[in-house]
This record gives C-alpha cells, sequence and structure tokens, in this order.
C-alpha cells in the first residue's frame, strides 16, 4: 500500500521537474514590454518572474536597424514555493474530506492465551498510545507478559491478534455468559463476567450455542457478536439479537387518470404569460379512454422474535372500482373506460361522464373558457373575450357579447348575440338565436332568428330564416345554399344589405380560392417564360451559357414544369367544383313577407338584382339567367321557434 509520506514525495519532484520545465524566450520593443509579455504567458506577476537578458536589443537610428529585447524567463524560487504550498494545502483539504479514524486495540483471553490486535489510524486519526494499552493488560491480566513483544506490535500495528502472554488454563474460572429478553422478545441482550485466573473468554462458536441454548434463535447481530469475541465487555449488556417485525401488506388502490377536485384551477402559461381566461375545469376524456386503474394489495411480511415465534402480518386489503354512467369496466376489472365522450366526474366514489356541461352562472373569469367533448349548457351570459367551444351543442339561456361560440352540434342562445363586430359563431349543426347583431356566423345547418339580423356577416349551408313581429335583416352579408326568408329586408335608410343563395358557400368560397391560386401561378409562369425567352436568345448568340447562368437557366425550365401542372391540377379542381356548384338542386329563393328596401342587393347563382323601388311580400328568383321577381312564397319548413322565444 502505498503511504501518504510517499505521494507526498512524489508530488514535490513532479514539482520539481515542473519549475525545471516552465521557462518562456519572450522578446519585446524593451527589456519592460519582454517582461509584460512573460507575465502574460506564465500566469504570473512580474515581480514573480526571473529572467535572463539573451539580447539587450537596438533602438537603432531613424527606425533603422532596431532590434527587439529578447529574454528567457521563468518562474521565481518563491513563486514556486508559492505553488507548491498552494498544490499541497488543495491535496490536504481532498484528503480531510475522507473519514480520519483513530487507531484502536483489543485484548481478549482464549485457549493459546492472552492475545493483542492493534488497528493502524486512517487519514490523519491518532495513534494507540501504548500507555493506554499497558494499563488495559495489568487490569484484566494479574500474570506476566513481554512489555517488548507489545511495543512492536503497539507500533506495527498491524491488525492481527498476536499472543503476548501465557495462561495457566481453569476451565472452571471461564467467563459466565448470562441473556435477558426485552420488549416481547424481540431483543436478546447477553452480559459477560470477567474471566477468573486461567479463565478465557468466550469466542463466537460460545455465544452463539449459548444462544441457541437458551432457545433464542433468530436475528443474530453478527457485527455485535464479533466486537463481543474481539473486545469482550463486562458487566454490561450487550444487544445480540434481534426480532423481525411483521409488515402488513398495502392496501391496493385506484389511480386516477384525471383531476378528481373539480373546483381545482389549474392555470396555462403560453408563451411566458399566464392566460387567466383558461382555467381547464373540465377533465374532458374520449371514448376509450383509460380513466383509472386498481393497483393491486400486496401481500404483508410476517415477523419474527428472537425465540422463534412467527408473528402474523395483514395482507393489504382489495379495492373495487365503481363506476357510473358511460363508463365500463375492463375484462379483469381493474380499468375504468369511458364508453362516451364528455367530462368524467367522480361523485359519491363512482366515475361517471357525463356528455352535458352545465355552467351554473356566466362564462366569465369565474369560469374561464369552456372546452368541453360534449354538450355545454350556460345558464346566463357568455361575456366579451370568453370562449366555449364544443364537440355536441351548446345553449345558452343569456346573451352572448364579442365571443367565440364553436359546436360540431347545435348552438342555441335564448337572448341573443351582439358580436361587436368582433364575435365568431361557427357551428356543424344549426344555429337558434333571438337577434344577431353586428356578427360573424357560419352554420352547417339553419340559421334561425325570431327578432331580426343587423349588420352581420352570415354563412349558412342550408337557409337563413328570420321569423317573428321584428324579423328583419339589415346590414351585413347573408349567404344560405338554399333559401334567405324574413318580413323585412334592408331599412328605410337604403343600408346596403347583401343577399346570395343558389350555391354552396363553402363551395364557393373553395372556388374562389382555387381561382386566386391560378391566376398567380399563370403569372409567375409568364415571367418565367419571359426569363427563359431571354436566355435561350444569348445562348442562340453564344452558343454556350456561363455556368451560372446554365444553373439558372436548368432551374427556370423546372420551374416552367412544376408550375404548369399546378396549373393542370387546380383547373380540375375548378371544373369539378364548378359542376358541383352547377348541379345543385335548389336555385335558391329570396322572401319577404312585408317589404323589401331599396339597398338590397340580391344574388341568385350568378344572377344578381339591385333594389332600387320597395317591393311588398315578394319572393326572388332565378330564371333564365336573371333575377325574377314574383308573389311572396312561404317557406316550406317549419321552423320551432319556442327554443329561443321561451315559447312567446
Amino acid at each position: 500500500m502505498v503511504s501518504f509520506n510517499e505521494i507526498q514525495q512524489y508530488m514535490k519532484n513532479r514539482l520539481e521537474e515542473d519549475r525545471g520545465q516552465r521557462y518562456v524566450n519572450v522578446s519585446g520593443e524593451s527589456l519592460a514590454d519582454a517582461l509584460q509579455q512573460a507575465s502574460i504567458e506564465l500566469s504570473l506577476p512580474v515581480k514573480a518572474i526571473e529572467y535572463e537578458i539573451l539580447d539587450g536589443g537596438s533602438k537603432g537610428f531613424m527606425g533603422v536597424g532596431k532590434k527587439p529585447t529578447l529574454i528567457l524567463a521563468y518562474p521565481g524560487a518563491k513563486a514556486a514555493a508559492e505553488a507548491e504550498a498552494a498544490d499541497f494545502e488543495d491535496f490536504t483539504f481532498d484528503k480531510q474530506q475522507q473519514e480520519s479514524r483513530d487507531g484502536q486495540f483489543f485484548l481478549r483471553r482464549d485457549e493459546t492465551g492472552v492475545l493483542l490486535k492493534v488497528i493502524p489510524p486512517q487519514n490523519g486519526g491518532i495513534k494507540v498510545n501504548e500507555k493506554h494499552v499497558l494499563e488495559a493488560i495489568l487490569e484484566r491480566h494479574h500474570g506476566d507478559f513481554d512489555r517488548s513483544l507489545v511495543s512492536k506490535i503497539c507500533k506495527r500495528a498491524e491488525g492481527d491478534f498476536i499472543k503476548i502472554a501465557e495462561i495457566d488454563r481453569d476451565p472452571t474460572n471461564d467467563a459466565l455468559l448470562n441473556f435477558e429478553l426485552a420488549e416481547m422478545e424481540m431483543k436478546a441482550f447477553i452480559t459477560i463476567r470477567q474471566p477468573g485466573p486461567g479463565g478465557v473468554d468466550p469466542d463466537a462458536e460460545r455465544i452463539t450455542g449459548f444462544l441457541r441454548a437458551n432457545n433464542i434463535v433468530f436475528g443474530y447481530l453478527d457485527e455485535a457478536i464479533q466486537s463481543l469475541v474481539d473486545n469482550p465487555v463486562y458487566n454490561q449488556q450487550i444487544l445480540v439479537a434481534e426480532g423481525q417485525s411483521p409488515v402488513n401488506g398495502e392496501d391496493g388502490k385506484i389511480i386516477y387518470n384525471f383531476e378528481k377536485e373539480t373546483d381545482k384551477i389549474r392555470l396555462r402559461e403560453i408563451d411566458g404569460k399566464v392566460d387567466y381566461k383558461e382555467l381547464n375545469k373540465i377533465n374532458n376524456v374520449v371514448e376509450g379512454q383509460v380513466l383509472a386503474k386498481v393497483i393491486a394489495p400486496k401481500r404483508g411480511v410476517p415477523g419474527h422474535t428472537v425465540t422463534g415465534k412467527l408473528l402474523p402480518a395483514r395482507d393489504g386489503k382489495a379495492v373495487t372500482l365503481e363506476v357510473g354512467n358511460n363508463v365500463r369496466l375492463s375484462d379483469d376489472k381493474t380499468q375504468a373506460i369511458a364508453s362516451a365522450n364528455g367530462q368524467v366526474l367522480l361523485l359519491s366514489g363512482k366515475i361517471s361522464v357525463e356528455p352535458i356541461y352545465v355552467v351554473n352562472g356566466n362564462v366569465d373569469l369565474k369560469s374561464g373558457n369552456i372546452l368541453f367533448l360534449g354538450s355545454v349548457v350556460v345558464k346566463g351570459n357568455v361575456e366579451d373575450g370568453f370562449a366555449v367551444k364544443a364537440a355536441g351543442n351548446i345553449e345558452i339561456l343569456g346573451s352572448v357579447g364579442k365571443c367565440e361560440l364553436d359546436a360540431e352540434g347545435d348552438i342555441v342562445v335564448r337572448q341573443g348575440i351582439n358580436g361587436k363586430s368582433a364575435g365568431l359563431v361557427r357551428s356543424g349543426g344549426s344555429i337558434w338565436s333571438k337577434f344577431l347583431e353586428n356578427s360573424e356566423v357560419e352554420s352547417g345547418g339553419y340559421v334561425v332568428v325570431s327578432d331580426g339580423i343587423i349588420n352581420s356577416q352570415i354563412t349558412s349551408d342550408k337557409k337563413v330564416i328570420c321569423r317573428g313581429k321584428r324579423a328583419s335583416i339589415v346590414g351585413g352579408h347573408i349567404r344560405a345554399t338554399e333559401e334567405i326568408t324574413a318580413k323585412t329586408l334592408g331599412s328605410v335608410a337604403g343600408m346596403e344589405t347583401v343577399l346570395e343563395v343558389g350555391y354552396d358557400p363553402k363551395s364557393k368560397a373553395h372556388l374562389e380560392e382555387l381561382q386566386e391560386r391560378r391566376s398567380e401561378a399563370e403569372k409567375a409562369l409568364e415571367e418565367v417564360r419571359l426569363n427563359l425567352a431571354t436566355l435561350e436568345k444569348t445562348l442562340k448568340l453564344k452558343k454556350e451559357l456561363p455556368k451560372d447562368k446554365q444553373r439558372f437557366y436548368d432551374n427556370l425550365q423546372e420551374q416552367v414544369g412544376d408550375l404548369e401542372q399546378e396549373i393542370m391540377e387546380v383547373s380540375e379542381e375548378i371544373q369539378t367544383t364548378e359542376r358541383h356548384l352547377a348541379q345543385l338542386k335548389s336555385s335558391g329563393r329570396v322572401s319577404a313577407s312585408a317589404r323589401v328596401f331599396p339597398g338590397v342587393k340580391v344574388i341568385i347563382k350568378e344572377a344578381p338584382l339591385e333594389v332600387r323601388n320597395e317591393f311588398r311580400a315578394v319572393t326572388f328568383v332565378a330564371e333564365s339567367g336573371m333575377v325574377k321577381v314574383t308573389k311572396y312564397v312561404e317557406s316550406d319548413d317549419q321552423v320551432e321557434l319556442n327554443a329561443i322565444t321561451g315559447g312567446e
């Protein structure tokens, strides 16, 4: 084993070597400049550097013959000593981080005589004091012993038992053992009485044999017994055996894959900002989603007393998943699985999925935005700036402001919508509302209003029906595939009101996008062909193009092919969309049961009509590519308005 002194000597040698190797040749316009450069390269202050001048340099005459000062620089003796001391301080610090342990000695008597063992100190610990060893020997052994041998053992500290004295063996004076049980036989203590003249200390075999003879058969503490063998302790209770307490098994438990506390708010940070409208209070789940799973209970681990008695342990209790509406159990009963989309709830210990989420009040800062994979019922209003999105229907008993409503099903608003020119209402089904004002509305079905539509942008894949005492459409742009009908169209003030029917609004919007895309591609193709023509003229004249222009030429040819392909594909899609629009069964119509004011513009398919004179009780239809004014024809649909009028 390498000693600490050897490590120190090795490090000193290395430092001496390093010192001999650390020198640099540097130059400067003057001696001061050269020393400054040496300071940088040696990472030492100038005063800690020693040097030899190799060339004193020359200033020359008028700048001619100028030579720099050249020196050989190295650390001074003081700097090297400081570095060495610093290195040894670091080493000592590391060494002190290790555990320090003092030397120890053990004294015992066995069949061969009196034995002594000395353990050396570790990591700077204190050596065994020979005086203390001699005092212990004299206290426990009353005969002669080899003092010189004791001194050698203390100095060498080799860690082995060595005999230092003979004894006149007398088995009757051997150390006596007593035991005591405690803590309901969970602990066993042993007491050793010092042996008399000629007697010996117990060894490990005698101690364990004594324990077994007294029915102590479990939980032996081997380290404690070995410590008694090495260094017998007399007339003190020593713990030599310890029982094992029983460990009850853990009860089974249910792991829920959703937030059980419905009132808990989980704010979400987006781009470093917290959106206090996104409270995430709804636990949305989808059909087939695992909502909870059972963790099986664990078996208990029995214990033992030191006398070997079995201490039974209780096995963990099993738990059962209880499910309610729209939740099923897996075949092995260990998982709860949603059988419908909606909000998962834990009510009276049962897991349920409710397809309807009810807001008992307004949608505001208290509720946050609503996002639900089912239907939503709001018993109050939807305040400005908030959103309600649902995979099912949305029903709002109050009013809607500058908000976003988005439903895959129907939307019903009892008290009307005022989008304040920024609200958006989108529905995959139909939309019912008392009124629509300054709103943008997109409906996959009907748009049904009882009190009127004012300055709104409406798109319906079926019909826009405005029916009631104040059923008027004033301002805005209304589009419907089949029909637009109201009591009054336009206003006395002549506000522009555009009404379009007889086509699929989405398909027409898509057609317009395609036509714009084709137009842009055709313009791009024209420009590319002009560039190509210029390069082809150059090629005819020079027979060859420079490399950069040749690459540009090849790239242009590739662009021509791509653009021609795009134009062909877009043209085919345009033709398909146009055929779809031409084949629509409904030619479309616009009706007013009372009055149509000037300022109204009616468009049926591609035929426009600007109303310049007031009409009463008329229906506009398309005939021979023109809009024709006919007698009022009531809509075929008997739309139920009770949902939005409350049965008025």
